[in-house]
């Protein structure tokens, strides 16, 4: 099972979009990214990011709303394995199974489960239940057997459900890429109404050609623009030099890449609360206390950032009210935590024996 799991790990890709995130997977042959539909609905482009490939931004080229599937552009330039797309045939109830993403944001987990029932229908779409623990941005995820094959791609969960989750049976994968692939140098959209796949050049408007109900075909979408504060607070960010569209985390979030630290940024709209924290390093095992004290002293001494700890990992904080944004001053804090967290960071790993957090992942 370990080795399943090590196998997937440079193919399991993080999705990120201005409305949420998600997982989705690199199939080698067809050369694609493969994930849910409602990761990606409502952008043309996407972030994405893996251990084996840099963060960058990805075009939706196919998107599937009856089956919730979607496939993205592969970067020109990677060098990701080949895993193994599953037969038809269905597992067995008892057949155990990994659900693999990126839940709740975090880098690469992996769930064990058995199938519980091959015969759930909704609607005219039949989904694989199993037992395997699907969390927020677990969707569009691989799940595999044991002998390290794709047999579905994690779909949606019940709540409050104690993990009950549903994957889409890996033949509807199949069917999906084998009426795509012959044109796919075209963006294109499967029609929920008659079913049919329509590319750019076959549709004018927004309307599919052999039904005529509405589709969305993800080309033709409006690129996302903020408003308001969380306009604000990107204009805040290109001020400081980072990336805006690399930048985004879901509603209203933002991550920046500072040197070895990582800056989470979060407006937080019901009381107006702007927060930015910035992982560090994790402690160390052995001989804490002057890491400690030296954490103290400069909880005293630096102004505007706060220093705590959070299970093992060692954060530096700004806490910014939205009645108070002033942009200039903003500017500056946030410049300020940047540079602090990269400055810190180092320092604490290499003068008090802190481990580096996101080492590992580069």
């Amino acid at each position: 099972m370990q080795d399943v799991i090590e196998r997937f790990r440079d193919v399991v890709i993080q999705i990120a979009t201005p409305y949420s995130t998600g997982t989705g997977f690199y199939l080698k042959t067809p050369n694609i990214i493969v994930t849910n539909e409602h990761v990606v609905r409502g952008n043309k482009m996407v972030v994405i990011t893996c251990k084996g490939m840099h963060k960058c931004v990805s075009r939706v080229l196919f998107s599937d709303p009856l089956h919730d599937l979607a496939f993205l552009e592969v970067p020109e330039v990677n060098d990701l394995p080949n895993v193994l797309i599953g037969p038809d045939k269905l597992p067995s109830q008892g057949d155990q199974v990994i659900a693999i993403g990126h839940p709740f944001g975090l880098k690469y987990t992996s769930t064990l489960g058995i199938i519980s029932n091959t015969e759930h229908q909704l609607g005219d779409i039949r989904y694989l239940q199993h037992d395997a623990a699907l969390n927020p941005g677990n969707s569009g995820g691989p799940l595999v057997n044991l002998r390290g094959e794709i047999i579905g791609v994690n779909t949606f969960v019940v709540r409050d459900g104690q993990n009950i989750g549903f994957s889409l049976p890996v033949a509807y994968l199949k069917g999906a890429l084998k009426e795509y692939l012959p044109r796919r140098e075209e963006v294109g959209v499967r029609c929920s109404s008659c079913q049919q796949i329509s590319f750019e050049s076959d549709i004018e408007g927004k309307y599919c050609p052999n039904c005529g109900a509405k589709v969305e075909l993800p080309s033709r979408l409006e690129p996302f623009s903020a408003v308001g504060l969380a306009k604000t607070i990107e204009d805040l960010l290109e001020k400081t030099g980072h990336d805006v569209v690399l930048s985004r985390r879901g509603p209203n979030a933002w991550e920046i890449e500072q040197g070895s630290a990582r800056i989470q940024i979060a407006y937080y709209e019901k009381n107006g609360l702007i927060t930015g924290d910035a992982y560090l390093c994790r402690l160390p095992k052995e001989n804490i206390l002057p890491l400690y004290e030296y954490l103290l002293r400069q909880n005293y001494e630096i102004k505007g950032l706060t220093f705590s700890v959070r299970n093992q990992e060692i954060i530096l904080s700004l806490l910014i009210y939205d009645q108070y944004l002033d942009s200039d001053t903003a500017s500056r804090l946030f410049q300020n935590l940047f540079e602090k967290a990269d400055h810190y960071d180092n320092i604490l790993v290499e003068n008090y024996g802190g481990s580096w957090v996101y080492e590992h992942e580069e």
